[in-house]
């Protein structure tokens, strides 16, 4: 049954909902309302799960390393400078194969202090292993936490499910929040395969040398690249349960003739949609390729999905200072090579700047005549 809901408050009734045994976190616009909401669950008794205030984001994610290193079912939720704090923390979680699911509530990231939504924050930390998936909407936020728990824990490899700062955190809409049965009947119990345990002593993370190293790094790599196929099959099924879309890694707008084929994540795809409605009716052959799935990066998918289009313009809230827009950057490196099209890199809504229609279609305008080398800033 849909219900007018805050973003946030959806997203921690969904987690609820998951039944995860520890959270820890810290308090920080525009992630608060999550953590609010699921220490009000716990004080009224309709959430079980051991919640554990922290001093910090890195005390946050050292108790949920703690925690899932015993081997039960963990979650915490942060944004920003939070995220950033967390760093040394989200790296160790990765590589000692930690299952745990974040929430990430997208926001731009100092100097200047600005609480308002881009993408920076989790795109910075993009290199630390874990799973990156990105909402369009709320009712996709509170979808991919469901799946986030059971391809997390199936695979081994930690999940970030990001949603867009204010534009959705704050956003009160119609959503389906995925019922505690379903749910239950969708994601098992946690049976770790390893775990501390006091009669079968044995470490995680212990110092390793040169010799072994390189092989556990590209071990935890090649596992994040197979995790693809895990991600698809729990998508299905969660369509098969809850009788909408799972995680397919990548979505395609209108696609099948678009000479001009735009490429982003997040909350902007929902305006994009409608620019592309409205200059369809005036005959502009242009679509959308949405990424739901930014790590590991689903380069054979967007190879097949952008292989005819004409041009691509890259469009995304994050910039790699000195460099180009980071999705731009990874599309070119990935698939480059293999796709006809040039690619061009538009950068927009930084610190909460308004991505409107009017941005959209300046970009169409723009892109044909973009150069390849450099990035477009379109305020």
């Amino acid at each position: 049954m849909k219900i007018f809901i805050g973003g946030l408050k959806a997203v921690a009734q969904t987690v609820a909902n998951c039944q995860p045994q520890v959270i820890s976190a810290y308090p920080i616009t525009p992630q608060t309302h999550v953590v609010e909401e699921l220490a009000k669950l716990k004080s009224a008794g309709k959430l079980t799960a051991e919640y554990i205030r922290a001093e910090s984001e890195f005390s946050a994610a050292s108790i949920v390393l703690g925690a899932a290193a015993t081997g039960v079912r963990t979650y915490t939720a942060t944004s920003s400078q939070g995220l950033l704090l967390m760093t040394e923390v989200l790296f160790n979680i990765a590589g000692m194969r930690l299952p745990v699911v974040m929430t990430c509530a997208n926001r731009s990231v100092s100097a200047p202090i600005n609480i308002w939504n881009d993408q920076q924050d989790s795109l910075t930390v993009r290199d630390a292993g874990w799973q990156f998936w990105y909402a369009e909407n709320n009712q996709e936020a509170c979808d991919l936490h469901v799946q986030a728990f059971k391809v997390a824990e199936s695979t081994q490899l930690p999940v970030i499910v990001n949603l867009d700062g204010f534009v959705l955190t704050h956003l009160t809409e119609e959503v389906d929040i995925p019922e505690a049965a379903k749910i239950k009947r969708f994601l098992p119990a946690y049976r770790p395969v390893e775990f501390l345990n006091p009669q079968k002593p044995q470490t995680f993370g212990p110092l390793v040398g040169p010799a072994d190293y390189f092989e556990i790094r590209q071990e935890l790599h090649e596992d994040l690249i197979k995790s693809q196929k895990n991600t698809l099959q729990v998508g299905r099924e969660f369509k098969k349960v809850f009788g909408r879309a799972g995680n397919t890694l990548i979505d395609g707008y209108k696609l099948a003739d678009a000479q001009i084929v735009l490429v982003s994540f997040g909350s902007v795809i929902g305006t994009m949609r409608e620019v592309v409605d409205e200059l369809r009716a005036k005959g502009v052959k242009v679509g959308i390729l949405k990424i739901i799935t930014y790590r590991p990066f689903p380069t054979e998918l967007i190879i097949k999905a952008l292989a005819k289009a004409k041009i691509i313009a890259v469009v995304e809230k994050d910039i790699s200072l000195g460099g180009q827009g980071i999705l731009a950057t990874d599309l070119k490196a990935h698939a480059g090579q293999k796709l006809k099209a040039p690619i061009s890199s538009f950068v927009v809504g930084l610190g909460g700047r308004d991505v409107t229609k009017e941005t959209i279609k300046k970009i169409i305008k723009l892109a044909p005549k973009a150069t390849t080398t450099a990035v477009t800033f379109v305020g």
